[in-house]
């Protein structure tokens, strides 16, 4: 079953911040697309399993990226 996130994550704040998100999420097992946006500092996120929600959001805030709310 595909699932697509929309995250808001407030510290992507330049380019870089786009590149790293988008690599570390893009090298879980279960994620097909990774789109992160410095402009809206959002990132959509589609996967199927074994990828899980609370695996991505795991992800991003243990490489201080946290999703916010």
């Amino acid at each position: 079953m595909t699932t697509t996130v929309t995250y808001s994550i407030p510290n992507i704040s330049c380019n870089h911040c786009v590149h790293t998100v988008t690599m570390e999420v893009s090298d879980l097992e279960g994620v097909q697309s990774v789109v992160a946006d410095v402009d809206t500092q959002q990132a959509t996120i589609i996967f199927d399993p074994p990828a899980t929600e609370n695996k991505i959001k795991d992800l991003l805030a243990e490489i201080n990226y946290p999703v916010a709310g």
